[in-house]
């Protein structure tokens, strides 16, 4: 069995978790997500805690359990905390700010950007510089700031562009004559 599948999921106060056939909904204070698992892994509750095992004996079982048994996690992490991604915008005039359920980004093209911000989703510019993406759901999350941060990804030159905070830019030497 995965290593991963064979620790269980716990479910924290406050959090509801109903398993319906192959799907898992999950309930909590941040919000609601569901999930259809694959049908080669079997999820049962025992009280407070979430247990995964495999159907059948193959390598795509294995793998499939403990893949189920990350992402119900990442779900229940998600409903009680939550998930956020920081990014920071690089550049003379480059800014960005939020208006409503849009975000407008000014990144040194001839137009400005208008992206729209999913359901689940809420995103802050504390400043002009930085935006904050957070939601319920991992994967929604780090794919609006992969999305904003494919308007203008970061040049290997001067470091202009719209990056994570913890991203390392390396920087390349510009051409000698």
């Amino acid at each position: 069995m995965s290593r991963i599948a064979k620790n269980p999921v716990t479910i924290p106060g406050g959090v509801e978790v109903r398993l319906s056939g192959n799907h898992v909904s999950v309930k909590g204070p941040k919000g609601s997500l569901e999930y259809a698992v694959h049908p080669l892994v079997k999820v049962t509750q025992d009280g407070a805690q979430l247990r995964f095992e495999r159907l059948a004996e193959s390598n795509l079982a294995r793998a499939v359990s403990g893949t189920m048994r990350a992402l119900v996690n990442n779900m229940v992490t998600g409903v009680t905390k939550g998930f956020e991604k920081r990014l920071t915008i690089i550049g003379v005039g480059y800014r960005a700010a939020v208006q409503g359920r849009k975000l407008n980004l000014t990144l040194g093209y001839s137009h400005p950007l208008a992206y729209d911000i999913p359901n689940g989703i809420t995103i802050e510019c504390p400043d002009q510089t930085s935006v904050t993406v957070r939601g319920a759901d991992k994967h929604l999350v780090g794919q609006v700031a992969a999305e904003i941060r494919d308007f203008r990804a970061p040049e290997p030159y001067k470091g202009k562009g719209v990056r994570y905070v913890d991203e390392v830019i390396v920087k390349k030497e510009a051409k000698k004559k």
